[in-house]
């Protein structure tokens, strides 16, 4: 019978209390697996990368902003926005199949619903409508306003190159397209413009893109009980030998109807205004002139009205001011 001194039975129980240590010990990690040398995404060199890190390259890459241009202006937009998605995880599993010293293409998709909200987005952003001139009175002069040309943009011009520059992994600058939108009225082309001054009982013609001063007549205004009405109308009615029509007010009850002819109220010639039931017409009684006689309107002497109507177009601009 051997016989085992405790010593020597202390380090074997030692030697296989280690061992079984080392056999229990979970094998080390492997190491994560590296693209090969020389392979590259779209240009991008990942070789001797993992794919995390290769991952933050192309990731880093295809989330550059997009810029836009629009005449004058400049900015940018994240790609999301214009719906814009690389594919990224298709480009890694094939840079980590890939062979050293390959070139692997980088593929993106577009989403077309994002893409149209963001394109219709900068029309209402960006689209303008043309301002038209218009005509304004200081110190008892018209001047006429600068029109603006408008801007429209055209949407599915703008939204080609957006997709062309997803497909090519670009970010521009993507001009933005549109048109212009011409005013329809300038300048060059404005009706001419009346002032009447009530306490002068005088009318002012003036024409022309600087509104250059034409000519003036002397009018009859409203009474005081009937006064001619303050403020900035338009000639929207335009008659050769009208015919009179008694209003519906107390001072021509009972009246009638007069056609043209010698003794017709309103003479040869009739602009009707914008303000209700006031106009400016001829008169045989040109002896009211420079009187405040009428009921509103504003006469003048026949001669007088025959010119101004030749002078004037329906869309002119009355100014009749209180001096």
């Amino acid at each position: 019978m051997i016989r085992i001194r405790p010593i020597v039975r202390g380090v074997l129980a030692a030697a296989l209390f280690v061992g079984a240590l080392i056999v229990a010990a979970p094998a080390a990690a492997a190491s994560p697996p590296v693209i090969r040398d020389g392979v590259s995404v779209h240009g991008l060199a990942v070789g001797g990368l993992t794919r995390t890190q290769a991952k933050a390259v192309l990731q880093e890459y295809a989330q550059r902003p997009f810029v836009f241009r629009f005449r004058h202006r400049r900015w940018t937009a994240p790609t999301w926005k214009v719906g814009s998605k690389a594919l990224v995880g298709a480009a890694l599993d094939a840079a980590l199949a890939a062979p050293a010293d390959t070139e692997v293409p980088l593929h993106t998709t577009v989403d077309i619903a994002r893409l149209r909200h963001y394109v219709a987005g900068l029309e209402a952003r960006l689209s303008k409508a043309p301002i038209d001139t218009r005509v304004v009175l200081k110190d008892l002069h018209p001047r006429l306003t600068q029109a603006r040309r408008g801007t429209d943009v055209i949407q599915w011009q703008t939204r080609m190159l957006v997709r062309h520059e997803i497909k090519l992994l670009g970010r521009g600058p993507v001009r933005v397209q549109f048109r212009f939108l011409e005013p329809r009225i300038t300048k060059a082309n404005f009706p001419p413009a009346i002032v009447i001054r009530r306490g002068s009982h005088r009318l002012y013609l003036y024409s022309g893109p600087r509104m250059r001063f034409r000519a003036s007549f002397g009018v009859a205004v409203g009474q005081p009980i009937y006064p001619t009405p303050l403020g900035k109308w338009t000639i929207v009615t335009k008659q050769r030998n009208p015919w009179w029509y008694p209003p519906n007010t107390a001072w021509a009850a009972g009246a009638s109807p007069i056609p043209p002819g010698p003794g017709n109220p309103l003479g040869t010639r009739w602009m009707g205004l914008s303000a209700s039931g006031v106009g400016i017409h001829g008169t045989p009684d040109a002896a009211s002139i420079g009187y405040s006689a009428s009921h509103g309107c504003i006469r003048m002497r026949i001669p007088d009205a025959e010119w101004l109507f030749e002078h004037v177009v329906v869309g002119t601009t009355v100014f009749i001011v209180a001096s």
